[in-house]
């Protein structure tokens, strides 16, 4: 069968799926279990013979993957309405989130793969700082779909929702200030970009806005026909640089379990989930970042880590090849997490 990114579907006569996005930290890069060729995440159609959403979506992805699953919760429940059924009904599919330590990785089936999820979003990723893409591509593009619109309302707000999903500011978005690279490599527009805070956890708003402006495959409107200027022009090789596609609505299930992750984060400690059973600090904080995709300050992680008393001792050191051995470290299970951690928040980036 031949997928299409935004339609096509093998017709039955269910009307339910159950998806699942199972995230994993290997080598410091949080990644995502795919299956097709990281063209979908595990998937399959509810059945009776599963006595619950949870047994069924636990079926698929060790059916699909052989990867067993530890935390489960679930995520959203979306309606697809460009895949019916035989009747004419149309598809709706239930999403759930799994967390995967690093040593639960197993060998996978030939046609599953573990994906680094920022191939997917790679506008997401600002351990290195802002990624050239933002301002060199999608903002353009962006702004040409806001002056696309007729009324001048609405080209107004949507500028108004570019610069909240992007952390951009007035000025780049009203164009008193120059957008690009210099002639010395550097962005013009750093203080501009840094007067409006970029929210780690809009991953989803962010996605559906491109999607909205036909920018992304998936979109029934790809490529775009607004009128554009050459400001707001594609790059010839606009499908490379704004991520990998995925059929159906699956990229948009990862934004969503991205969102959550990076949310929960700050006041529940679901990255435990995803740690070995022993680790360094700097393990657990190359670890967060990589969920965040964006740096930490390290004095105040670890400020937060000692006064939640989240951590303790194990009495060993690792075996470092280089410089002094660090500290092993586990996470406490006699404390009461919910409360410790309701009221406070992950550190920000530097």
């Amino acid at each position: 069968m031949t997928l299409s990114y935004s339609h096509a579907h093998q017709q039955g006569s269910g009307t339910t799926e159950v998806v699942a996005v199972l995230v994993a930290i290997t080598e410091h890069t949080a990644r995502v279990l795919t299956v097709d060729q990281g063209k979908l995440l595990p998937n399959g159609p509810l059945m009776p013979l599963h006595r619950s959403l949870q047994a069924g979506v636990r079926q698929w992805v060790e059916e699909q993957t052989q990867q067993p699953l530890g935390y489960l919760e679930q995520l959203y429940t979306f309606v697809d309405t460009n895949r019916r059924n035989v009747d004419g009904h149309a598809l709706v599919y239930v999403s759930y989130l799994g967390l995967v330590q690093e040593t639960q990785v197993k060998q996978l089936p030939s046609q599953a793969l573990w994906r680094d999820w920022y191939d997917y979003f790679p506008w997401e990723n600002h351990l290195n700082g802002m990624p050239d893409i933002i301002m060199e591509h999608i903002v353009p593009a962006l702004l040409g779909w806001a002056g696309s619109a007729s009324d001048s309302i609405i080209q107004r707000r949507r500028r108004q929702r570019i610069g909240l999903c992007w952390g951009l500011s007035e000025e780049i978005l009203t164009g008193k200030a120059p957008t690009g690279k210099n002639t010395d490599n550097e962005l013009y527009d750093d203080k501009a970009y840094e007067s409006r805070e970029w929210v780690a956890e809009h991953v989803l708003l962010r996605y559906e806005m491109l999607y909205e402006a036909g920018l992304v495959p998936e979109a029934p409107t790809y490529p775009p026909t607004y009128p554009s200027n050459e400001q707001s022009k594609l790059s010839t090789d606009w499908s490379q640089l704004i991520g990998m596609p995925m059929y159906y609505d699956h990229r948009r299930v990862i934004a969503t379990a991205i969102s959550r992750l990076r949310a929960k984060i700050e006041y529940r400690p679901l990255i435990f989930g995803l740690m070995p059973d022993v680790f360094t600090l700097s393990q657990l904080q190359q670890s967060v970042e990589a969920l965040s995709g964006v740096r930490l300050h390290k004095q105040n992680f670890r400020r937060l880590l000692d006064s939640q008393n989240l951590v303790m001792e194990t009495g060993q050191s690792s075996n470092a090849q280089r410089g002094r051995p660090a500290k092993l470290y586990r996470f406490r299970h006699d404390i009461e997490l919910q409360s410790l951690l309701m009221d406070s928040k992950l550190p920000k980036r530097k």
